[in-house]
């Protein structure tokens, strides 16, 4: 256990996974009740269903998503570039609830929204240069839980690591955790209620010539 590495109370469980950095809290204190921002965050959010490209391919992503952040903080993975939306006051009383008990600042969130088993998300790794070397990323769940699989990028032999998320589940990716290993969210053939997870991150800003500058 390393409940003694974050500011507030909470227990977060380590996760064996070899050269990375993944702990778990099962439950997060919210202010309202899950089912209560699940449904806000769905009816309130602009979700925008993106093609992204895979292997040189393109396919509709399974799943809608929103990028909301402060200003300039732009991300663009698998071919999509995302401008932020404004932070609305429930996702900066989220934000800040994940800070404090995390013990981590951050500038940005993804939000994912599994409609059903049929949305998922394939395997890759947050290694976009925006994202920094050795990116901090806490994922928040709201809804039905998914299995969050982890697949080692360079060991063949590495045995796939499952993790359950259920709602008001918090996951602390960090260190080297997107060198290396996957992580991604397979279909089901089960039914399932609808999920939202956000991702909150730390992008670096882009200045005025494209380039990027470290983040404030």
């Amino acid at each position: 256990m390393t409940s003694d590495l974050f500011a507030s109370d909470s227990s977060f469980e380590q996760l064996p996974l070899e050269g990375a950095e993944v702990l778990l809290l099962q439950q997060l204190a919210l202010p309202r009740p899950a089912s209560l921002l699940l449904s806000e965050l769905i009816r309130d959010t602009p979700w925008r269903s993106e093609h992204i490209t895979v292997w040189g391919k393109k396919h509709l992503q399974p799943r809608l998503v929103a990028w909301y952040g402060d200003e300039g903080r732009n991300y663009t993975y698998s071919g999509i570039s995302m401008n932020p939306l404004p932070w609305t006051t429930t996702l900066l009383e989220l934000r800040a609830l994940v800070e404090s008990t995390c013990d981590e600042r951050f500038n940005s969130v993804l939000l994912n929204y599994y409609r059903d088993g049929r949305d998922s998300m394939g395997f890759h790794s947050d290694d976009e240069p925006e994202l920094g070397p050795r990116p901090t990323i806490a994922s928040l769940s709201l809804g039905e839980s998914r299995i969050f699989a982890f697949k080692h990028k360079q060991r063949s032999d590495a045995p796939t690591v499952n993790i359950e998320l259920a709602s008001g589940s918090l996951l602390l990716m960090k260190g080297d955790t997107q060198r290396n290993w996957k992580h991604g969210i397979a279909k089901s053939s089960r039914p399932l209620g609808p999920r939202v997870n956000l991702t909150f991150r730390r992008i670096q800003a882009t200045n005025p010539r494209g380039h990027r500058a470290n983040a404030a």
